[in-house]
């Protein structure tokens, strides 16, 4: 309730024992005691009585709720636990008997597999075209390199 270190509790007795007295300070202690043991008395019984009236209400529930949402370590935990029991129980789902395109969406995606298909047809011609060209760079080289380095000198 209220902060006070020993310095203070020690200033507050020297004070006391100059205003009231030697003869006199036990007694003001032990009444001051006696009233600070009602006080903390009459605060517990108020607050058993609020936490009573609490659970007969419900709210205590709600309190519960309220406080582990509010925990952001165990909201975080909680997300996560659910997002992996979502995550395994997952059933992807079963296509419907009569699951056709439509005539359009037929129509599209043959367009698509037919483009498809010729940018393939492409790609591969022109990798073996591209590939026919090395070849034929290797094989001129190497003729090149056994003529007579003689005849090809102007000098």
């Amino acid at each position: 309730m209220f902060d006070l270190g020993f310095a203070e509790l020690l200033i507050i007795g020297v004070v006391a024992l100059i205003v009231v007295g030697p003869k006199d300070l036990p007694g003001m202690f032990r009444t001051v005691g006696q009233f600070t043991g009602k006080a903390r008395k009459m605060a517990r019984d108020f607050q058993r009585a609020m936490n009573d009236a609490a659970e007969e209400s419900g709210v205590g529930d709600v309190t519960k709720g309220l406080k582990a949402a509010a925990n952001p370590a165990k909201f975080g935990l909680d997300a996560v636990k659910d997002a992996a029991k979502e995550a395994t129980s997952w059933q992807p789902p079963e296509p419907a008997e009569d699951s056709t395109l439509s005539e359009d969406r037929a129509e599209a995606a043959a367009k698509i597999q037919a483009a498809t298909a010729a940018k393939a047809t492409e790609r591969l011609q022109a990798e073996a075209a591209a590939a026919e060209e090395g070849a034929q760079a290797t094989d001129e080289a190497p003729a090149q390199a056994t003529q007579d380095p003689a005849k090809s000198d102007p000098a």
